[in-house]
């Protein structure tokens, strides 16, 4: 689920709809949460669509650590591609905002830490000689990642969360121990699906 500060808007013809904020949504804030509505398609059942439902579920979902694709239900399957994103995948099955994002900013995610299944050519962004994202960026650029997040989590319990409740009780007590600053949080590697041990 999005956070409720959002709303799907017309970006450009590049980047066709996005997904924008409608108030400040601050560091720290849950702004995605898995949910009961979400779908997911094992690697098995994805072989089995027809290439049409196949080349759908490739542009609108994600793959998790154990190669599974994930298809959010509602405006999230329309995050654009940022190698400066504004969100990032965390392991506890939801995403924190890594930095304030202001009224007509899209929520955006670097695609490279969701499993793509093969390069993808990306438009030129400034401050990054990354051209493309690759299924094994996760690999590379976890360090990065994780010091954003870590820094999110620190204001974590500064803000409001509206999308807490969706937090997975396998770990809650976790997340709560990570923002009180009692716990470390697990490394975003460990969302790496690695299709060499499949």
């Amino acid at each position: 689920m999005i956070h409720p500060d959002t709303e799907l808007r017309y970006i450009s013809a590049e980047k066709g709809y996005g997904v924008v904020a409608t108030r400040v949504i601050p560091k720290g804030t849950i702004t995605w949460a898995f949910d009961a509505f979400d779908q997911v398609f094992t690697p098995k059942e994805f072989g089995a669509m027809d290439n049409r439902y196949q080349a759908l579920l490739d542009k609108y979902s994600y793959r998790d650590h154990d190669g599974v694709y994930i298809l959010c239900w509602d405006n999230a399957r329309y995050l654009n591609h940022s190698f400066h994103s504004s969100c990032i995948t965390t392991v506890y099955n939801f995403e924190l905002a890594v930095r304030d994002i202001h009224p007509g900013d899209e929520l955006t995610d670097d695609y490279g830490y969701l499993n793509l299944d093969k390069p993808w050519d990306c438009l030129p962004e400034p401050g990054t000689t990354r051209t493309q994202v690759l299924p094994d960026d996760l690999l590379h650029f976890y360090p990065e990642w994780d010091a954003q997040l870590i820094d999110a989590f620190a204001t974590y319990n500064k803000v409001a969360q509206p999308l807490s409740w969706l937090i997975e009780k396998q770990y809650l007590s976790k997340v709560e121990a990570i923002a009180a600053g009692t716990a470390e949080m697990d490394s975003i590697l460990n969302c790496y699906y690695d299709r060499t041990k499949q």
